[in-house]
């Protein structure tokens, strides 16, 4: 079983909204999951109350009951994603210790770049290995999401997969499904799959896909 946390500090960031599309395109691809929400605005849960289909399920909880529920999810899920509060809540470091990956989403400015900086300390710290996903970008490569790119390099791992700010993100949430649902076809499910993949191989121990930027 592997466990995957989206954290930052920033709200707005869009980790429910990533977590909940994440999921469901990992179930897609056959893997059993469960979407963990920390987050006490409950976004994901809401989601998961709206949703009509009975999986991934979504557990909310806290910090407290992490590590039972994590024991109790190791024989019978594949993939864990856990959703966190965007505030530098206690839960923060119970989460990042229980990760394989932590995934801190990022817009491309530099507001967020900044915001980034005390969960990026938190993280090396403690010494667990983290990644930045560049989200709610513009639909196409410009100089500020390259430059955007360029400088989150210098402080960390980032994801070659660049999420665009998509009206289907807004739109699944809303009715309880994964982009992947909401418009199979579409650019958003495209490059949530694509993370996706990133993910799987950077979950293996491998770095493809951090040193260039996918249009």
């Amino acid at each position: 079983m592997k466990v995957v946390s989206f954290v930052a500090q920033k709200g707005g960031a869009g980790k429910s909204t990533l977590a909940v599309s994440l999921a469901v395109a990992a179930q897609e691809r056959g893997l059993k999951v469960t979407i963990l929400d920390l987050d006490q605005q409950r976004t994901a849960r809401r989601w998961f109350e709206r949703r009509e289909a009975a999986a991934p399920e979504v557990a909310a909880l806290d910090s407290t009951q992490l590590p039972a529920a994590l024991a109790a999810l190791k024989q019978r899920c594949d993939l864990v994603v856990i959703d966190t509060a965007g505030a530098d809540a206690p839960a923060a470091k119970a989460v990042m210790m229980a990760s394989d990956l932590c995934l801190i989403p990022a817009r491309p400015s530099v507001a967020d770049i900044e915001a980034a900086q005390p969960t990026i300390h938190a993280l090396h710290r403690l010494g667990r290995p983290f990644a930045f996903v560049l989200n709610a970008c513009p639909p196409s490569k410009n100089i500020r999401l390259l430059d955007a790119f360029r400088a989150l390099q210098l402080m960390g791992a980032v994801a070659g997969v660049a999420m665009a700010n998509r009206a289907d993100h807004v739109d699944a949430l809303a009715q309880g499904l994964g982009v992947t649902e909401r418009d199979p076809s579409g650019k958003a499910a495209a490059e949530v799959r694509d993370l996706l993949q990133w993910l799987l191989v950077r979950l293996e121990g491998k770095t493809d896909g951090e040193t260039a930027l996918v249009a």
